[in-house]
């Protein structure tokens, strides 16, 4: 039986934190708009809902320097990676076609076809992510990933303007990676609230590998360092160059989380970087104080939390209490709405909810369970 990998404490945290504001930013409540930088960019732009998901998979390369440290031959890993892509691939899916059956307009039941099931997703992209990430960790040193990384960033953008829509390869439904979801695809496997576009498409899935190599060579950096105290100094330096760079390379290729642009890889993963250290230099060689162990909870089962998250509100958003009302909805307007009226009541619902998902987590975690998929 494998013996766990160790814990690190800031990474668990960063994770936590990644995972807790995932929660409260897909699950506003109803009656009134949510703050503005609670929701994501429309198109170009950024907010701090859009660091959410790329800051998790900056974690899951995190994670690869310690998961990926006991020796393993090579057809034992990558049977472990092919079992554990095709196992979040799959959670993924069936969360889409989850609660497999809808409501009728006329009354009553119908199962839902898989003909109208959205095929990718964020567990699907964190899952193919995580599988070019660990292959290309696996056999590719340190600076062998920061020229795959260059390669594919600049790569990504010369095939979003090679094989987009001549007058706009940047549009949202004339760039190459709608063009290639339509084609693999076809519109209704697609996700539904976006006119079409997927922002979780497969040609995003090569910038956003890049994430994930971005975190497996902060946290091996950091293991391999000698002076960890000078280690954190130059990881925050590294961080505010790329968050720097993607900023200038934003005039010419903007950033943006839904197209998933190179700019938002170097943006988000400077930021990740500072974060990263910040909370390394606060954390590691103390013991974990109420708030640090509160993060910890959700950093420790983060994708059984975020599928419970996803999941849940889906049954709460099954059961109707009115016409067109369901409990979710009739909660936020007539319990937080009347608490404060607003965007304030929009997210107290939303924090209330995600307080009930940690508390799935703090059971898991009194009870040593730590769920690997």
């Amino acid at each position: 039986m494998d013996q766990p990998a160790p814990r690190f404490l800031a990474l668990d945290v960063f994770r936590g934190l990644a995972v807790c504001l995932m929660i409260v930013v897909n699950t506003a409540g109803g009656g009134a708009d949510a703050y503005p930088i609670l929701v994501h960019a429309k198109w170009f732009g950024f907010t701090a809902a859009d660091w959410v998901f790329p800051s998790f998979l900056f974690a899951v390369g995190a994670s690869m320097s310690f998961a990926f440290q006991r020796p393993i031959t090579d057809a034992a890993f990558a049977a472990k990676v092919l079992r554990r892509t095709a196992l979040i691939f799959l959670a993924g899916f069936l969360m889409y076609w989850f609660p497999f059956a809808h409501r009728l307009d006329g009354g009553g039941w119908a199962l839902s076809p898989f003909a109208d099931t959205r095929i990718m997703g964020v567990l699907q992209r964190i899952a193919l992510c995580y599988l070019l990430a660990a292959f290309a960790v696996r056999y590719l040193g340190p600076r062998r990933l920061v020229a795959l990384s260059v390669l594919l960033l600049l790569g990504y953008w010369g095939l979003l303007l090679a094989f987009g829509d001549p007058a706009d390869p940047l549009s949202k439904l004339g760039n190459a990676g709608t063009r290639l979801d339509l084609l693999v695809f076809g519109k209704a496997h697609l996700y539904r609230r976006d006119e079409g576009f997927d922002p979780e498409g497969l040609l995003g899935t090569l910038p956003a590998t890049v994430n994930v190599i971005a975190g497996y060579l902060a946290a091996r950096f950091l293991v391999t360092a000698p002076d960890r105290r000078r280690a954190l100094s130059r990881m925050a330096l590294t961080g505010l160059v790329l968050a720097l760079a993607g900023l200038a390379w934003s005039p010419a290729f903007p950033i943006a989380k839904k197209l998933w642009t190179s700019s938002f890889v170097l943006f988000t993963s400077g930021i990740d970087l500072v974060v990263l250290a910040a909370l390394a230099a606060v954390l590691e060689g103390r013991p974990p104080n109420p708030a640090v162990r509160f993060f910890q909870v959700f950093g420790r089962n983060p994708l059984v939390i975020y599928l419970f998250s996803e999941l849940f509100v889906v049954v709460l958003r099954q059961i109707e209490v009115a016409p067109d009302v369901d409990v979710y909805d009739w909660i936020g307007v007539n319990l937080f709405q009347a608490l404060a009226p607003g965007p304030l009541g929009s997210l107290l619902c939303a924090t209330a909810y995600m307080l009930v998902c940690w508390l799935v987590g703090y059971v898991l975690d009194r009870r040593n369970i730590t769920v690997r998929f």
